[in-house]
């Protein structure tokens, strides 16, 4: 287990050439770039939690049939900071970091202040998201990190706080059609209130004669929700969204705002500020995007845990939408390091599997229906929504699937109506055994597996001219337990989920968390530093983003 989760992994800055064996589709032409936690340990010191580890960008590239790798350690000021200390000097959400025991006292008091209303870390190792021309490491803090794909260099720092009074972010942004970015972030405290904020960055900058890097200049508070705590915001990963609305979870997992302002002083990880409330229930926030207001009726469900919503929909008056869901948070206290040892298959079981559901609710709602009368009428789902006394709609899902992570879906359905999964399957542990394709009509499954093999989040990417949804293939990129064994990248075809390629890479791969494809010709994966126009043309051909 060591091999995957403990040891600190080696960066591959000369792009290496892989063994193909199969072959890989002469259609399929771009850069795969994944991002996930490769650093643990810095110095003597090391991170608490697996999802703390310092950024590790890794790329393949794909042209005329060969895939070259590369990696490289996101250059944040995170990462400058602790490789110049040679010890952990900035805090992550799971490893609170202390000043250095040999500065004088005034400097340590001077250290806790200033934790008190805490400058996040710029460490983005989740994500990585398009925003006009350029690509962008992303974590969950207000900082993200613009980098250059094909040679996996980082560039500017982005703060949110300069564009939309945003404390934190997702990682899991949504496109619309020309490109346009859609996310949401938590206003702590702003003007006396706590509140969602959904905000919009353009694709393109609206010409004013000034040269730059125009999109976020222009970004725009879309709607914004009121939190149901001042002290106590909502913990989320995702949304959803459909063409005429959006979809948010305000669930019971929240965040302590009064612990985490003293977490520092206490020695505690803002992560220990996070708290499940079993007892509470879990709110569905339904926002018109024509009118940029929240729908007024009152949705909720039981109390959960979501990480991932997978799609959502209209369908005859009603909003359909599907996330993997858990019981409680239990998922996060698997991926503490000492628990990443050589019993951790045995001993971490999850307590709650991650389940398949899928909610519907009624987006006009008929004042004079009955008390406890059902208000979805879909033939397609067995999800309910039941009218309560007091006006609130009480939303039942159905359950679809269990021991799903990591959803992803042909994007050209994003916000449509759809029918494929593609995912990681996780059964009784959160480790990914196999990739899967779920299909929503049938219920039935397609997968792959090999013994020893930990596949990433499968990614789709469509055949140019595709008709049908799953007319495209799946890429993964595979570590192996077995040090034997070459990680590498698996090319199957999505219709069948038969294996057509893999491409084997002899070099120290980290298992990583999200990422997205970018299409296209326009460079020369030999060269180390493209020119600038080669640069403009590799980014500007569209992109398969997250959902």
């Amino acid at each position: 287990m060591d091999i995957l989760f403990g040891r600190n992994k080696k960066e591959q800055l000369e792009p290496v050439r892989a063994r193909v064996t199969g072959k890989i589709p002469s259609w399929l032409q771009g850069i795969l770039l994944r991002n996930g936690p490769g650093m643990h340990t810095v110095g003597e010191t090391k991170y608490n939690h697996w999802f703390d580890g310092l950024a590790l960008l890794h790329s393949f590239t794909i042209r005329d049939g060969e895939v070259y790798y590369r990696s490289k350690y996101l250059r944040s000021d995170t990462y400058n900071a602790n490789i110049e200390a040679n010890r952990i000097v900035v805090s992550e959400f799971g490893t609170m970091a202390y000043p250095d025991p040999c500065k004088n006292i005034f400097s340590k008091a001077f250290s806790y202040l200033s934790h008190t209303i805490p400058d996040f870390t710029d460490n983005c190792l989740i994500n990585i998201m398009k925003c006009g021309e350029d690509c962008y490491a992303t974590t969950e803090t207000n900082y993200i990190r613009r980098i250059n794909p094909l040679t996996l260099e980082t560039l500017e720092k982005v703060d949110y706080r300069k564009y939309v009074a945003v404390n934190v972010a997702t990682s899991h942004p949504h496109y619309d059609a020309t490109g346009n970015v859609l996310n949401i972030g938590t206003s702590i405290v702003d003007k006396g209130k706590t509140k969602y904020v959904i905000f919009k960055i353009p694709a393109t900058a609206p010409e004013d004669g000034k040269k730059g890097r125009g999109p976020l200049k222009h970004t725009e508070v879309f709607c914004s929700i009121a939190s149901r705590s001042l002290l106590s915001p909502s913990y989320y990963h995702s949304f959803g969204v459909t063409e005429n609305y959006v979809v948010f979870l305000e669930q019971p997992f929240r965040m302590d705002i009064l612990k985490m302002a003293t977490a520092y002083i206490r020695g505690v990880s803002w992560a220990s500020c996070l708290a499940f409330h079993g007892e509470d229930k879990t709110y569905i926030h339904v926002i018109d995007q024509r009118t940029r207001k929240p729908v007024l009726s009152k949705f909720y469900t039981d109390p959960m845990v979501v990480f991932h919503h997978v799609n959502a929909y209209e369908e005859d008056g009603c909003l359909v939408f599907d996330v993997i869901a858990y019981e409680d948070s239990s998922l996060y206290q698997l991926f503490y390091l000492a628990h990443l040892n050589e019993d951790f298959e045995e001993n971490s079981r999850l307590t709650s599997v991650p389940t398949l559901k899928r909610f519907a609710v009624p987006l006009h709602v008929d004042k004079d229906a009955d008390v406890g009368s059902n208000l979805i009428k879909l033939a397609s789902t067995t999800a309910r929504a039941l009218k309560e006394k007091d006006d609130q709609i009480y939303c039942q899902p159905e359950l679809l699937c269990k021991g799903l992570e990591l959803p992803r879906i042909n994007y050209a359905y994003n916000g449509k109506p759809y029918r494929y999964v593609f995912a990681a399957e996780v059964q009784w542990s959160p480790i990914p055994t196999k990739v899967i394709k779920y299909d929503l009509l049938t219920k039935s499954s397609l997968s792959w597996g090999e013994a020893h093999c930990w596949p990433a989040e499968p990614l789709f990417v469509p055949t140019p001219g595709a008709r049908d949804e799953d007319d495209g293939i799946i890429l993964s990129a595979i570590v192996s337990t077995d040090p034997q064994k070459l990680p590498f990248l698996l090319v199957l075809d999505a219709k069948t989920f038969t294996e057509l390629a893999r491409a084997s890479v002899d070099v120290d791969m980290h298992l990583d968390l999200h990422g997205l494809f970018i299409p296209g010709t326009a460079w020369d994966v030999k060269k180390q530093t493209p020119s600038q126009e080669e640069q403009g043309r590799a980014v500007d051909h569209g992109v398969a983003p997250r959902t």
